[in-house]
């Protein structure tokens, strides 16, 4: 009988989840015009660039095809720029703009960000909990083998 008295609070949670990642994608987009992976990416950005795409891709966790839709969205928004690395000629460094750094001054944090900071604060076994529950959750919906994106929000 556990289970049915837990069923609902598990139903409830996952409804609370998916409605702050609404919430919180629709405040982020209101305040800034960009979509919370967009922002997410500015905000790495801000803290190292310049950056690689293959670089900003890795602490976005995310494919770089993925991440390069991102950034030419905010090179055309005149947020970012691509140079060629003094470095090495054939690796491409992004970096802020003036304006980039004006939308960031200005943005709220997004959703990526606290459940990083969040699950970073979990104890191991706090932690190995969660991990096991969404892989559970994701078997539950047939969730297994669909192609993760970015999280709006």
């Amino acid at each position: 009988m556990r289970k049915a008295k837990e069923i609902p609070d598990v139903i409830d949670n996952l409804r609370r989840i998916v409605e702050t990642v609404k919430q919180h994608s629709r405040t982020v987009e209101q305040k800034t015009g960009l979509t919370g992976p967009q922002l997410w990416a500015l905000k790495i950005l801000a803290g190292s660039a310049p950056l690689r795409l293959c670089e900003l891709a890795s602490r976005m966790y995310l494919r770089p095809a993925t991440t390069v839709g991102i950034i030419d969205r905010l090179e055309g928004r005149g947020l970012v720029t691509r140079d060629r690395s003094r470095e090495d000629r054939r690796a491409v460094d992004i970096a802020l703009t003036e304006t980039g750094k004006d939308v960031l001054a200005k943005a709220p944090e997004v959703t990526q960000i606290m459940l990083l900071q969040g699950l970073d604060q979990l104890t191991e076994d706090e932690f190995a909990h969660v991990a096991v529950g969404m892989q559970l959750m994701a078997r539950i919906l047939g969730a297994e083998n669909v192609k993760p994106q970015p999280l709006h929000g």
